[in-house]
């Protein structure tokens, strides 16, 4: 199973970072309201960036690192990378 980190940009122009293993469905709970505390007060916009990891604490690691950085240096990790990237749930061929 993989995980994703996430970082969605929120309506007043904060950014919401997350860890799961499904984005498509996490996004639809930030968008009801369901998601987080901070994203019900910050409703998100859209999703900003996304990065995939084998395992749990691989993505909850970077999650970490992620919330540690400032404002400016995640609006650079979001246009460093061709994002988002909206894993493809369908079987390989």
């Amino acid at each position: 199973m993989s995980y994703f980190v996430y970082i969605l940009l929120c309506s007043d122009g904060s950014f919401y970072t997350g860890y799961t293993a499904d984005v498509e469905e996490r996004m639809r709970q930030h968008t009801n309201g369901t998601g987080a505390r901070y994203t019900k007060s910050h409703p998100p916009k859209k999703i900003v960036h996304v990065e995939q990891f084998g395992t749990r604490s691989e993505a909850m690691r970077r999650e970490r690192g992620i919330k540690k950085l400032s404002h400016e240096q995640k609006k650079l990790l979001v246009r460093s990378r061709s994002n988002p990237a909206i894993p493809d749930k369908s079987p390989a061929p």
